[in-house]
């Protein structure tokens, strides 16, 4: 179970998903190799033995980004679970690409670097409740 954020060609002016036409038809990315490089740039440690996956756990940050093997790409996503540097990671991969994210926790739709960590908390309780935890997360079930 994962927060997830989409990746793809948003409209600039877009500052909601609302605002994003109906018809409007998101450009490819890049290339993976591209993608992979900002990546690597950004947060040089991950494992990237799968390229069609690429994954980081650790206290600071737990993720998965599914790349997929389209090249170009058209989108991506990141499969977040926790850690206390994961948002920053996110902004900073992205900004790298100057590339901008769908958040459907978030109240306009949109990641946005400054609000994601309500996102990321939303989406945490959501994820303790569905799977039984208590607030000191331990399991309230069998």
């Amino acid at each position: 179970m994962s927060w997830d954020l989409f990746v793809q060609d948003l409209p600039q002016e877009a500052r909601s998903a609302s605002e994003i036409p109906a018809d409007f038809t998101p450009a490819f990315l890049g290339s993976r190799a591209h993608i992979l490089a900002a990546i690597l740039e950004v947060a040089p440690q991950v494992d990237c033995t799968d390229p069609a996956w690429i994954r980081l756990n650790s206290p600071e940050a737990d993720l998965e980004i599914s790349l997929g093997a389209e090249d170009p790409v058209r989108g991506f996503a990141f499969h977040i679970r926790g850690g206390t540097l994961v948002v920053g990671l996110v902004a900073a991969i992205l900004g790298r690409l100057n590339m901008r994210a769908l958040d459907p926790g978030a109240d306009n739709g949109i990641f946005d670097p400054a609000s994601a960590g309500e996102s990321l908390r939303r989406w945490q309780a959501y994820r303790d409740g569905a799977l039984g935890r208590t607030p000191n997360n331990r399991w309230s079930g069998p």
